[in-house]
């Protein structure tokens, strides 16, 4: 009962707050924010202290600024957040979280440093500007979140720090990046700007693939990117725009570009009136089997859209293991006795920039791995019209990002497993078993449909009998 009525306090706070806002916020101005003190799971308070304009006067939704808490495992983090209508577009705790209890306090002090304070004036997070003549704390008509000087010059901008989304207007520089986390994993995207391209990335600790780029022709050079109305427009040193990802063909103008927390998918989005919400006018990836964990480590992504597993027995009673229960994820320490490679017909993985070798038979490739314990997957292309010459061989230290393509691609993907664990390994139909394993669920759905039509037809059949009789 208490938990709920402090719920209700913070959802009054918050509907107080949003009738009054301003778009400024002035120095020595502070600002509280009160904490559960029962953690709840799934529990958000938020106070709107400033915006851009009046949602109920515009057609669009407007930009607001807020001081948030947040249950996240077992604590409460505080945060400053930038809203585009219902979309957090920016947050000060996207890559280090500030958790506190009791109470989270905002404060731009008389020397001009925006602070968050959890209690006895602990600081969890600052912009760090002290001294350098900050006025005031200012959400922009672009969602810039700036503080300015009285000279109106811009001493601090939340631009300057991207989370994962880009807005309208918003510039990054070569070698900066967006980063969204998935939840219950440790792997994360970034969608990064560098010299010759814009990709997007997996990273999982060390390691990191590419999973889509774009690249400008004839290979100029990046300088910088900037959000536009049509969509993402790329500049060379000459500040001179050289290529653009269009948007779309659509009269509404682009508002924010946003790296998917959930799939990792790269979309750019505009603002319907008709349905009233944000929706994607271009998106990177358009089917789901191209996307880097679309499936579990060791599942196989189908021409269905539905994930099946590379099954294996277990050492213990030989039962088949699901995806990637009991694979190691390293396979150092062991030998090579002790590990085999598994291949998987017509397979491949949509992780990219792996070590490649060229003129590599796959039983070359194969043991290649073998003999790096850190390897754990390859992929072996046979090359143009089965010149061997041609023949690549790319080394992967990461499971992940396995898609079924049709027969006859001239790809082979290995996976490393224990040896004695692969399923029917010493049958000489082990490659057709893969064949099976991959398109089960396909072959499932189409015996579903199958049925269904078969029964439609009979029973469409049945009453057209009973009609005819009951006529007669």
């Amino acid at each position: 009962m208490k938990l709920y009525l402090y719920t209700i306090l913070i959802l009054i706070l918050v509907m107080i707050n949003h009738g009054s806002c301003d778009s400024t916020i002035r120095v020595g101005h502070r600002v509280s924010l009160a904490i559960p003190l029962e953690y709840n799971d799934g529990f958000i308070g938020r106070a709107f202290l400033m915006d851009y304009g009046d949602d109920t006067k515009q057609i669009e939704p407007s930009f607001r600024v807020a001081l948030s808490t947040e249950a996240n495992k077992g604590k409460y983090s505080c945060s400053l957040e930038v809203f585009l209508g219902d979309v957090k577009v920016w947050n000060s705790g996207h890559y280090s979280k500030f958790y506190t209890s009791d109470v989270c306090f905002l404060e731009l002090t008389e020397d001009g440093d925006l602070q968050l304070k959890g209690p006895k004036n602990w600081i969890g997070w600052r912009t760090g500007t002290s001294g350098q003549g900050v006025e005031r704390l200012q959400i922009l008509r672009t969602g810039n979140l700036v503080l300015l000087d009285v000279l109106n010059q811009i001493k601090w901008q939340s631009f300057n720090f991207p989370t994962d989304v880009m807005l309208w207007g918003q510039r990054l520089d070569v070698s900066t990046w967006l980063t969204s986390f998935p939840r219950n994993t440790t792997s994360f995207y970034t969608f990064e700007i560098l010299y010759n391209k814009v990709a997007l990335y997996l990273n999982s600790g060390r390691l990191k693939y590419s999973y889509w780029e774009f690249k400008p022709s004839k290979n100029r050079n990046i300088t910088f990117v900037e959000l536009g109305s049509k969509g993402l427009e790329l500049f060379d040193d000459k500040h001179k725009k050289m290529a653009q990802i269009i948007a779309s063909w659509k009269v509404q103008p682009v508002r924010f570009l946003a790296l998917g927390n959930r799939t990792g998918n790269l979309g750019i989005y505009f603002y319907s009136s008709t349905t009233r919400k944000f929706e994607a006018s271009f998106q990177a990836l358009n089917t789901t089997c191209d996307l880097p964990l679309a499936c579990k480590p060791y599942g196989i992504c189908t021409f269905s859209n539905s994930c099946s597993c590379i099954r294996l027995l277990t050492m213990k009673n030989h039962e088949v293991s699901d995806c990637n229960q009991r694979v190691p994820s390293r396979f150092c320490g062991g030998g090579t006795t002790q590990v085999e490679m598994l291949e998987l017909n017509d397979v491949v993985t949509v992780l990219k920039d792996a070590p490649k070798r060229i003129n590599v038979t796959k039983t070359t490739c194969a043991n290649l791995c073998l003999n790096d314990c850190k390897c754990v997957a390859a992929l072996h292309s046979y090359g143009d019209y089965g010149d061997p010459s041609s023949e690549q061989c790319s080394l992967f230290w990461l499971v992940a990002g396995i898609k079924q393509v049709e027969k006859g691609s001239g790809l082979s993907y290995m996976v490393k497993v224990p040896k004695g664990t692969s399923y029917h390994h010493n049958n000489p139909s082990v490659k057709k078993w893969v064949l099976i394993v991959v398109g089960v669920v396909d072959g499932l759905i189409i015996i579903l449909v199958l049925g269904g039509l078969v029964y439609y037809l009979v029973h469409k059949r049945r009453n057209n009998l009973q009609g005819t009789n009951n006529d007669t």
